[in-house]
């Protein structure tokens, strides 16, 4: 048998430390950072505790890494909100569906954890201090007016409006699914009623 080449090797290394990386989301969504050994990440990722300590060198370090992934994966999102097809509501729609997708709401959740968890790593606050949550209403109010101007959203201050939906969704997120993963993303028509008037 040929030895490996080193393109092979790379790959394999990628593969498996975005193994690694997806059982770490799925564990510190459920238990937080302080809830979490590396033990019980290598048991989800299938590997010995040994051989993930060849690719980060502590929970905090692979837990900065995925804040880092997740706000990237939350600023992608906002960043193309303007881009969403369809009217104001339509892409509210959108966002909300990305947000509560079983793909991106452990991203979400991890967010949500470094802003109310004092465990969360110092690295991980820096990075999230660079993206405070002002800046998410801020991308979303300029939609958000222009669907109250045509008369698809309720009147009223739309910063409290986005707050308070915004507010629910955390919630939703923060809480398991009471059927399947898909639960709540096929919620999101009962979920716009907050925001959108009805016809």
């Amino acid at each position: 048998m040929s030895p490996l080449t080193d393109q092979q090797l790379e790959r394999i290394h990628e593969e498996r430390k975005s193994q690694i990386k997806q059982a770490a989301l799925k564990v510190f969504a459920q238990h937080g950072i302080a809830g979490t050994k590396i033990s019980s990440i290598a048991a989800a990722a299938g590997i010995s505790q040994g051989l993930s300590y060849r690719y980060f060198n502590s929970k905090e370090e692979l837990y900065t890494e995925l804040v880092r992934e997740a706000l990237y994966e939350a600023d992608s999102a906002l960043g193309r909100l303007h881009e969403f097809p369809g009217s104001p509501a339509e892409q509210i729609r959108e966002l909300t569906r990305i947000m509560l997708d079983p793909e991106h709401r452990l991203y979400f959740l991890l967010i949500r954890q470094v802003q109310i968890s004092e465990d969360a790593p110092d690295a991980a606050k820096m990075l999230l201090a660079e993206h405070p949550p002002e800046k998410t209403i801020e991308n979303i109010i300029p939609i958000f007016i222009k669907g109250q101007q045509e008369g698809e959203f309720y009147e009223g201050d739309p910063v409290e409006l986005l707050l308070c939906y915004f507010s629910v969704i955390t919630g939703l997120m923060l809480q398991e699914s009471p059927a399947d993963e898909d639960f709540w993303s096929r919620q999101i028509d009962v979920l716009m009623r907050m925001v959108k008037k009805s016809g």
